[in-house]
């Protein structure tokens, strides 16, 4: 599921990675660009979305769904599909358990069959989920309780806990060389994850383009670079690996001196993937080490 090959960091060698695997598999609603990368073998087994009708043995099936307020509510799709052999995820990670694992410990084709199946176990092994499938028919449905909003904690002294970290000297101490500005990557108004909806950006007054870098207006005059000028955005890292974006348009933005910010997945390739955050182990998205350049034809035209 979703869309790896953009969603991850140094995307070409992302890519390279994916079209070595021996077999990749994708449950997709749609087609993305992952797909454009299978391995030597490539499935693309076309699921339900969950706008759409999913029948299944028993009838009509619901999913569930937790809201940003710790509520759990049903959700049940109305579309018609597209074709009758179309089959939900569900059944089809199902299928798949039945056909690798067999059916010994568990009754695959019964929980395709019938989700309040699934439920039941949800509700056997899960905090807050008793009586699941009956809280389902709550209107709106039911709170599923939050610990921290509800002070509870934990921890020996059942109160919140908090460590101080002093900040480093330098968010870039294995680099040799200085860095000019530090990158974040982003989020534009009209995007979930990598999929985008439009190309507005209503939060930073971007209408109609995506391939674009907010920079502070000091450190654009200090690079002698004007508003609407085309940059590319080269990563400085340690490992020999050029990784470059190219024509990326400046914007003038209140951002602090010597950080810039652009949208992700566009700017993707320009995160290393030996560059992730101590103990968590995330891409370090979020502070990328860059330099800035005029983009070639902008260059040649300015010498002229």
């Amino acid at each position: 599921g979703g869309n790896l090959a953009a969603a991850a960091p140094d995307s070409p060698r992302t890519e390279e990675a994916l079209s070595r695997c021996g077999l990749t598999v994708h449950i997709s609603t749609k087609l993305n660009r992952s797909h454009l990368v299978p391995g030597h073998e490539g499935l693309i087994l076309p699921t339900l979305g969950r706008t759409e009708r999913d029948r299944q043995a028993t009838g009509n099936q619901f999913i569930t769904v937790e809201d940003s307020f710790s509520m759990v509510h049903a959700s049940e799709g109305i579309g018609i599909p597209l074709a009758e052999t179309q089959r939900s995820e569900t059944a089809i990670v199902a299928g798949i358990a039945q056909a690798v694992l067999g059916d010994d410990k568990v009754k695959w084709r019964d929980l395709a069959g019938d989700y309040n199946l699934i439920r039941d176990h949800i509700a056997a092994t899960i905090p807050g989920f008793a009586d699941f499938n009956a809280k389902c028919d709550i209107p709106g449905g039911f709170y599923l309780g939050n610990a921290a909003a509800e002070l509870r904690f934990n921890t020996p002294s059942q109160k919140a806990e908090f460590n101080a970290s002093m900040l480093p000297d330098s968010l870039f101490p294995a680099l040799e060389q200085a860095v000019p500005f530090t990158l974040q990557t982003l989020r534009s108004h009209d995007q979930y994850n990598t999929t985008i909806y439009g190309l507005d950006d209503r939060y930073r007054g971007v209408f109609g383009q995506r391939e674009v870098v907010f920079i502070n207006p000091d450190d654009m005059a200090d690079l002698g670079f004007t508003e609407g000028q085309n940059v590319d955005i080269e990563t400085l890292w340690n490992d020999g690996i050029t990784r470059r974006v190219s024509g990326f348009k400046l914007v003038p933005y209140n951002i602090p001196r010597g950080n810039l910010a652009a949208y992700y997945p566009e700017t993707n390739p320009l995160v290393p993937l030996n560059s992730f955050g101590d103990g968590s182990g995330t891409p370090t998205s979020k502070s990328v080490p860059v330099k800035l350049e005029l983009s070639q034809a902008q260059a040649v035209q300015r010498i002229a």
